[in-house]
């Protein structure tokens, strides 16, 4: 099957409940800029980038391990991307779709590209952290951050199927969201991959790859994904796996995050998901220097210093319970709100 280049706009695709062709979608692109809301000029400047005369896109990598950088991505790419999101989600044409994703950052710039290729009806909400507060509707897909899912939960049964992104669903919004009925998928990806690589449904396990993706481990045990559709060449991460086959895989956590406390390994997002039940702020452990120990672990919590009970770490195994708490009155973060761990220890 031919597949389609990044000029093509399906015969089903609506924008807010109009037909649109490409034409009509550059005169809606400079009306939204001339007049629109910040998220609607941000959807505009989009546009006229999409149709433009380049075969890529410029994209800013999230700075969440280290300063933001401006990749060029091509276009047909994140058409093959477009695609593989389809056939792994069984996403229809004519299918009603809410984007309520900032569209300055990859996640929201492929909502629309899927939407164009695949023929969505797309709704446009502002990307809020209650984007469901004025939905009427029902509608068949959608695209969250976890925060926004979190604000939504009464409201989550009016999305059939729901992909969640740019941060870890913590175990105990995953225990929420397995009550809701809605088909709730955690996804795996960065820039460099063009949003998703790979998803698993809330409270399984193993991540699963999209069509035309293979993963494996290199000598760091960390995830090699090959996306020929997608990627010129192999994209090594910093992600830490236990591969099962070559197209599963199992996140352990992040290689520059890891801890080794007196020859214990530990794995810092394993254990702030125990404890992410038991502490109601924004909060990460670290490792510090020890002389001791080499590294000790650390519970760093924004905000005001106040009393943790010894009973918040009872889920802890022996090496996994902290040394010591920092309290840091505000974390350093990423544009698009990621906590960068280092800074925010910098301020403590």
């Amino acid at each position: 099957m031919n597949r389609p280049d990044y000029h093509f706009v399906h015969s089903s695709f609506k924008l807010n409940g109009f037909h649109l062709t490409e034409d009509d979608l550059c005169r809606i692109a400079y009306s939204f800029i001339k007049e629109g809301e910040p998220f609607e000029r941000a959807v505009g400047d989009f546009l006229l980038d999409w149709f433009d005369k380049n075969d890529y896109i410029v994209m800013q990598t999230s700075g969440t391990t280290g300063e933001p950088k401006p990749i060029r991505v091509e276009k047909q790419a994140m058409v093959n991307s477009a695609l593989a999101t389809g056939a792994f989600f069984d996403l229809d044409p004519g299918i009603k779709v809410l984007h309520c994703l900032p569209t300055q950052y990859v996640a929201g710039k492929m909502m629309l590209v899927r939407a164009f290729i695949l023929g969505w009806e797309l709704d446009l909400a502002e990307p809020t952290s209650y984007p469901l507060r004025r939905a009427d509707a029902v509608y068949d897909f959608s695209a969250m951050v976890p925060l926004q899912a979190q604000h939504s939960l009464d409201k989550l049964h009016k999305v059939k199927k729901l992909i969640l992104g740019g941060a870890k669903v913590s175990s105990a919004l995953a225990a929420q969201l397995q009550q809701i009925p809605t088909e709730i998928y955690e996804t795996y990806g960065m820039t460099e991959t063009i949003t998703h690589i790979a998803a698993k449904r809330v409270g399984e396990e193993a991540f699963t790859v999209l069509p035309n993706i293979n993963v494996s481990e290199d000598e760091r045990h960390c995830l090699v994904i090959d996306a020929y559709t997608l990627c010129n060449e192999p994209v090594v991460t910093n992600d830490v796996v236990k591969v099962i086959s070559d197209n599963q895989f199992i996140w352990l956590g992040r290689y520059d995050n890891v801890i080794n406390s007196g020859g214990v390994k530990l794995f810092p997002e394993q254990i702030e998901e125990k404890l992410s039940a038991y502490i109601d702020r924004r909060f990460f452990v670290k490792g510090v220097p020890d002389e001791e120990l080499g590294e000790k672990l650390v519970l760093v919590v924004e905000g005001d210093a106040y009393d943790i009970p010894a009973s918040v770490f009872k889920k802890l195994g022996k090496f996994e319970k902290p040394k010591e708490i920092v309290f840091v009155e505000k974390f350093a973060e990423t544009n698009s709100g990621k906590v960068i761990r280092e800074k925010s220890m910098a301020v403590a």
